[in-house]
């Protein structure tokens, strides 16, 4: 049985959301609902859903952060009062959305398609070819970076997770990009650089630039990504290389001649 949370802060939406569900897709269990997004968070972490039906304008946290810290199995169906020419942006990116006020025909064509989402993907659980259900960072995240709807500001990363191995096992450190001084390829991983230390995360440098705020974090080498909150000084060499220095750190890196704009005014 597909399982699945509403959460919308108006209460008599997500109860005319709830029977409209029941009507339409009479096999979905509803858990239970949230007011505002901390409690969707709790729901999800708790129910661990097939599916979250998330209001966008939700107080505490918005339904796209609510959908962003998702880390289990579950999809998200946005509910959202933009018009049709916004709501584009979603279908660009192949997320699951219903336009407020529900209509009964736009909600049978979502429940339609969710059901055939997860009929394809129970072989492919099942070791055969059939497609997995969509990525659902990959495509928030093209939905973000677009800046195609309305009240909706581009999202960069906020934290970085390393793994690190103790002697209670493995851990998973959430770290602030604020705190990160570089980053550094290191074969097929990236090298977090902190003032306290280093750590590991298994994530490409590429990757990690396109999801960083550009105005903050700038690429000074094919290896390297510098956050200029954190750059103490450059200079020159008597060759004419330039040098950055970073804070707290003796080491300087090297700034690649096809980089040097990036410090042209400092």
């Amino acid at each position: 049985m597909t399982t699945c949370i509403i959460a919308d802060d108006e209460l008599h939406l997500s109860r005319y959301l709830a029977d409209q569900l029941k009507a339409a897709w009479p096999e979905l269990e509803i858990l239970a609902t949230a007011a505002n997004g901390v409690e969707a968070d709790a729901l999800i972490a708790q129910h661990q859903p097939d599916l979250a039906f998330l209001d966008i304008q939700m107080p505490g946290h918005t339904g796209l952060e609510v959908a962003q810290a998702i880390e289990g199995h579950t999809q998200v169906v946005f509910v959202t009062a933009y018009d049709e020419y916004a709501v584009q942006a979603f279908e660009d990116g192949a997320i699951d959305y219903l336009l407020k006020p529900v209509t009964t025909e736009r909600l049978d064509k979502c429940v339609a398609r969710l059901r055939e989402r997860f009929a394809q993907a129970a072989p492919a659980q099942a070791g055969s070819t059939a497609p997995a259900l969509p990525d659902l960072a990959a495509a928030l995240h093209k939905l973000l970076q677009s800046g195609a709807v309305p009240g909706l500001a581009p999202q960069f990363l906020r934290y970085v997770r390393a793994h690190e191995r103790g002697a209670q096992g493995e851990q998973v450190l959430q770290i602030d990009v604020d705190e990160v001084l570089y980053f550094e390829a290191a074969d097929k991983y990236t090298c977090v650089m902190l003032a306290s230390g280093e750590k590991l995360l298994r994530t490409s440098i590429a990757e990690l630039e396109a999801e960083l705020d550009p105005s903050l974090f700038k690429r000074i080498h094919r290896s390297t990504l510098v956050n200029l909150r954190h750059v103490h000084a450059t200079r020159r060499d008597d060759t004419g290389r330039m040098w950055v220095r970073i804070k707290q750190q003796v080491r300087e890196l090297p700034v690649s001649r096809a980089y040097h704009q990036v410090f042209g005014r400092m």
